[in-house]
């Protein structure tokens, strides 16, 4: 009988924690920080543009091109591709990805991202487009040198990761910019 009672409090003790206490805690901390709660979106006029942690499909050479995407940049089927160093499959898409980008393409233009919705590159892979951009846009190297420096950031908290540029901010400042 004691071990009943034991049990029948512990599961009284439980379900105040874990059924009210912790998603009262997650509501709470949902309003101390709505921006990240609702996807990091980003508006524009008030219209919905994108969110800072998924990358957008983009071709047109007046803005930076993402990370390619093994599942076309679809959020439902976000996933990598599965395939290994060895499949013929993989080494047919870097060689497609290397002739449209050329030889020295940094190796994050070539391959897809974990998620395939990575929305950072490399400083590398930005400074690889700078030039084209520039040209498509008509603008200063030097200008579109400066917002993708704007625009980098470091590894997180300082020691975690690679540097990394956000893509979907900078193509936005790019559209902002006055010198178009």
């Amino acid at each position: 009988m004691k071990n009943i009672l034991i049990s029948i409090r512990l599961l009284g003790l439980m379900t105040l924690v874990t059924g009210l206490l912790y998603p009262v805690s997650l509501v709470a901390v949902g309003y101390l920080f709505p921006s990240q709660a609702g996807g990091s979106l980003l508006r524009k006029d008030g219209q919905l543009i994108g969110s800072e942690l998924l990358a957008q499909k983009n071709e047109s050479p007046r803005y930076f091109q993402p990370r390619p995407s093994a599942g076309d940049y679809a959020t439902v089927a976000s996933a990598a591709s599965n395939l290994g160093p060895t499949s013929a499959v993989l080494a047919k898409a870097i060689a497609d990805r290397r002739a449209q980008w050329g030889t020295d393409a940094p190796f994050d233009l070539l391959t897809t991202s974990g998620s395939g919705l990575d929305p950072h590159l490399s400083p590398s892979a930005a400074a690889f487009q700078m030039g084209r951009v520039a040209e498509a846009r008509g603008i200063r190297p030097d200008h579109v040198e400066a917002l993708v420096k704007k625009f980098t950031d470091g590894p997180q908290f300082g020691f975690l990761g690679e540097p990394r540029v956000r893509i979907l901010e900078l193509n936005l400042a790019l559209d902002d910019s006055h010198t178009q």
